[in-house]
């Protein structure tokens, strides 16, 4: 600290009442801290008074009771002249809060001090008064979105609010443009307040329909696996084998055994021709080892990206392949499937397409499936 101006010690405080009179107390004073910076030119006239020429000045000034308004005391009873927070106009006359002391070029005099303590008094009070007003604006601006959203939301039978955390009669979230917002029976004004017990009955409306449509599908489902069981069963009986027959009577014959059999028999005409291999694994293995520093790397089916679509294009010997199995099936539909495969580490690493021909046919509540191998494509165009 460079100066303190000195004054008359306060009187001790004592327990014996004090007779009430103006002329004492206008003689009354308060002993209180100013802070204020000194800038560089500040602080070299500091040091030319014969100061310590410091940016942060600390005094201690007595302020009489006539203008204890210019004084803030904090909860632990400490006084300091209301020199920070500042408060100042900007361009546009709004009162902005600057949290820092005021800064001199040169070391001000104690009416300087109250001259910037008592403008930032007066500001405050216009600045708490701009904030409280902002405030208002703002509450009543969001009542007005609330409610234009909550109006909206209940001329709309087909919105609903979110589900996670689920709506209740007291409480809800709806999502907006602007973000989710929360409706509050409680504390919420009409429309407002009426959101979350419609969004709580139309959350349980969903509710009910979906079970019920759950339900439905489960039925379909369970009555589909018994109309497949019911047909396996016939067919077991008039073309399985007898050691099938026994298993199918005995209730242990596979149902994926069964449909493969069936599958056999459908696509019987084809027998002859070679089948799709799924051998892309070990043949991107062989592939990616092959490869220098990859000797010993391990893949396996986790590690593969594989891609399976229909073929846009098809070779001459692809085409008459399509076309000579579908006279053969007249009910079947066939395509031509392209598969591709990558290592998922490294998806430059990958082998050429490979073809099939996918054959399906439906055959009572079962559609067989089987594919067979195609010529490669390397002139695709």
């Amino acid at each position: 600290m460079d100066t303190v101006t000195a004054f008359a010690q306060r009187r001790q405080e004592s327990d014996i009442p004090v007779t009430s009179a103006t002329t004492a107390d206008a003689g009354r004073t308060l002993a209180v801290t100013a802070t204020y910076l000194l800038s560089e030119e500040g602080r070299k006239a500091s040091l030319l008074a014969g100061g310590l020429g410091r940016a942060v000045q600390l005094i201690t000034v007595e302020v009489p009771t006539n203008r204890l308004h210019l004084v803030s005391v904090d909860a632990d009873g400490v006084a300091r002249l209301k020199l920070r927070p500042r408060y100042q106009l900007d361009g546009e006359h709004q009162v902005v809060r600057i949290d820092a002391a005021p800064t001199y070029d040169a070391p001000p005099d104690i009416e300087d001090l109250f001259r910037e303590a008592a403008r930032n008094h007066q500001l405050e009070r216009a600045y708490q008064t701009e904030r409280h007003a902002a405030k208002v604006r703002r509450r009543e601006a969001d009542l007005e979105r609330r409610a234009q959203v909550a109006q909206a939301f209940l001329s709309d039978p087909t919105q609903r609010a979110q589900v996670h955390p689920p709506p209740t009669p007291k409480r809800c979230y709806v999502a907006t443009e602007h973000g989710r917002v929360l409706f509050d029976a409680n504390s919420d004004e009409a429309p407002a307040r009426d959101v979350p017990l419609e969004a709580h009955r139309r959350f349980r409306s969903d509710l009910r329909v979906r079970r019920e449509l759950n339900q439905q599908e489960r039925g379909a489902q369970l009555a589909l696996h018994e109309e497949k069981k019911r047909v396996i069963a016939g067919w077991i009986v008039d073309h399985g084998s007898r050691e099938q027959q026994a298993r199918q009577a005995a209730g242990v014959l596979p149902m994926e055994e069964a449909i493969e059999a069936m599958t056999d028999e459908a696509f019987a005409v084809l027998a002859d021709r070679p089948r799709y291999v799924h051998d892309g694994l070990a043949r991107l293995h062989t592939q990616i080892r092959q490869r220098p520093g990859h000797a010993d790397a391990g893949v396996t089916r986790d590690d593969l990206v594989v891609t399976s679509g229909n073929a846009e294009k098809m070779t001459a010997a692809q085409w008459a392949v399509v076309q000579e199995f579908q006279p053969l099936l007249p009910h079947a539909t066939v395509t031509l499937r392209i598969h591709k495969l990558a290592w998922k580490r490294d998806l430059q690493m990958a082998l050429p397409p490979v073809f099939g021909v996918l054959v399906t046919q439906r055959v009572g509540p079962f559609t067989l499936r089987r594919e067979y191998a195609a010529p490669e494509a390397e002139r695709v165009d």
